[in-house]
């Protein structure tokens, strides 16, 4: 059967795709609202699956590993993360990859597929025995996709759907074109390609209704395993117990303990701490071999497993809280990686815990992939770091450079880096910028543009005193590992920790409306002693994680 038959098909029984209209993208940092005891969820917009939930969705659903979301454009990011509810709108291009994705897995897993309906296949197939086969998949099938069980209207609108495919066929009865094409249009529904939510039925016309124990499902394994319920929680939704907290909590803390959550967990520090970004930007714009003529294509790789290595050990090894994070006096590292930083280290490519001359290094920020990347092809870069530190560690926002901003000068070997920007940073232009970022970022001066550690640069001293201002732990420093134990020490940057799981974990940034739930989820985290694992199930334990507000059929 041709594609465009098919297409013509699915698009009838399709609803629309998309709301595809211009996103806000500009986002209040904070809340500036004070908690109203009321029960108030704030917003709860529906979330287009990312390509990385697309393609454990898939994975999921048929045991492909193909990765057909690669092919799609690019998810867009807003405050660093891809998976914000505002912006993954649907272009008219992602949307024929949705058609091409659909079709080929119907194509490839019909099939497979097939065997489950076994009146339906051999010579001679009893067409009656078949369609009963046919509403049993519907169901079940249907169920998987849409995490949820199907309306009575939507099993008949699929059950139509492969009485007309099994007659489109050069066959006279082709069941298993039927079942092509209703996994085919299942796959572009906006029940899979969306996690919609609608909440329980409320007779009272309330403002708020809970979330069905279907959509808890949903939103546990999304935020912990970036992919669709799996048996033990569609169980557990199929009894209704995910509207109690006990059952929540319970289900959270065991799929914390599996090896989804881990990977789930990298995905958001990828995207906080630009961990996504090492290599493809340090490719991109090369090192000096001049300069730096260690540097190979290889590295970058290596830094980011690294710095990805450590924050798994530290989470789910050692069950560290969030100042391990920023102080560990330890890293992880292979053969390699040992080579690279001058030590003896383990043999072999596994990575594996490495203690570090404390005096020199504590936590991420002094690993060389985050050093690297937040540096020069020639050189090391106090703004760009201290920048880092502002923006990601902080949750400030920089004010933006102004237009006429002059070319930082050349490499010259009889001064510092620090002491070449410090003359940079007098030119009036520059100096607003300068006095935010630099004094942070001279602090990471022990550590070239390759992350490497460093006392002398051209044979100069290497002064790495800094200052930190506009924060609740303000002073004098001098080095990195002196500025990450300050950090670390910070109620600011914890508070900043847990805002930026809640950007990543409800899809949105904080509103007004969120004073509640952000005062209730930095209180657990506080009484956790700051445990990363401890935060994570806080979040699902929030009114804003159980409610949503009503939608009405006159809604907007």
């Amino acid at each position: 059967m041709s594609v465009s038959r098919i297409t013509l098909l699915t698009f009838a029984v399709l609803p629309v795709l998309a709301c595809n209209v211009e996103p806000e993208t500009e986002q209040e940092d904070g809340v500036s609202g004070e908690c109203v005891a009321s029960l108030d969820p704030g917003p709860a917009p529906i979330r287009r699956l990312t390509r990385v939930e697309y393609n454990n969705t898939v994975y999921q659903l048929f045991g492909d590993n193909s990765q057909p979301a690669n092919a799609f454009p690019p998810d867009e990011e807003a405050g660093g993360f891809d998976n914000q509810a505002d912006v993954l709108v649907v272009s008219p291009l992602l949307a024929e990859n949705y058609l091409s994705a659909a079709e080929n897995l119907a194509a490839t897993h019909t099939p497979t597929l097939m065997q489950q309906l076994p009146n339906c296949q051999g010579g001679g197939v009893d067409e009656a025995a078949c369609a009963v086969d046919a509403e049993a998949f519907v169901r079940n099938f249907g169920k998987l996709a849409f995490r949820r069980p199907l309306t009575e209207d939507e099993v008949q609108t699929y059950v139509n759907l492969f009485a007309k495919g099994t007659a489109l066929d050069q066959a006279p009865y082709s069941p298993s074109m039927g079942v092509q094409l209703v996994v085919a249009a299942l796959l572009q529904s906006t029940n899979f390609l969306y996690r919609v939510e609608f909440g329980m039925a409320d007779p009272s016309g309330g403002e708020v209704v809970e979330l069905s124990s279907y959509e808890i499902a949903s939103r546990l394994s999304y935020l912990l395993w970036n992919t669709m319920p799996d048996a033990v929680l569609f169980a557990a939704a199929d009894a209704d117990l995910l509207r109690d907290p006990v059952e929540i909590e319970a289900q959270a803390r065991r799929m914390l303990d599996t090896p989804r959550a881990r990977e789930a967990v990298r995905n958001f520090h990828r995207q906080w701490l630009h961990l996504d970004e090492i290599e493809p930007v340090i490719l991109a714009s090369g090192k000096d071999s001049d300069i730096y003529p260690e540097f190979y294509d290889g590295l970058p790789y290596l830094w980011r497993s690294e710095t990805e290595a450590f924050i798994d050990h530290l989470v789910f090894e050692e069950d560290a809280n969030v100042e391990a994070l920023f102080t560990a006096p330890y890293t992880m590292m292979n053969a390699e990686l040992a080579k690279f930083y001058g030590i003896d280290g383990p043999a072999g490519v596994e990575f594996t815990r490495v203690e570090l001359d404390p005096s020199k290094y504590a936590g991420f920020m002094t690993q060389p992939g985050l050093m690297a990347l937040f540096a020069k092809p020639d050189r090391s870069s106090p703004i760009h770091r201290g920048k880092f530190v502002r923006e990601t560690i902080l949750c400030q926002v920089p004010p933006p450079p102004p237009d006429n901003v002059p070319e930082p000068p050349a490499v010259d070997e009889s001064q510092t880096t620090r002491e070449q920007f410090a003359e940079h940073a007098e030119n009036p232009v520059c100096a607003g910028c300068h006095a935010l970022m630099d004094p942070i970022g001279f602090g990471f001066e022990h550590f070239d543009g390759l992350g490497r550690y460093r006392a002398t640069e051209w044979g100069l001293p290497v002064d790495a005193a800094g200052e930190l201002k506009g924060t609740d732990v303000d002073g004098a420093f001098n080095g990195a590992v002196e500025l990450a134990h300050l950090l670390a020490s910070s109620d600011q940057v914890k508070d900043c920790v847990a805002s930026q799981w809640f950007r990543f974990g409800y899809g949105r940034f904080e509103t007004e409306e969120d004073a509640c739930t952000v005062d209730e989820i930095h209180a657990a985290f506080a009484a956790s002693n700051y445990d990363i694992k401890e935060l994570i199930v806080a979040l699902t334990l929030t009114d804003a994680f159980r409610y949503r507000h009503a939608v009405r059929e006159d809604s907007p």
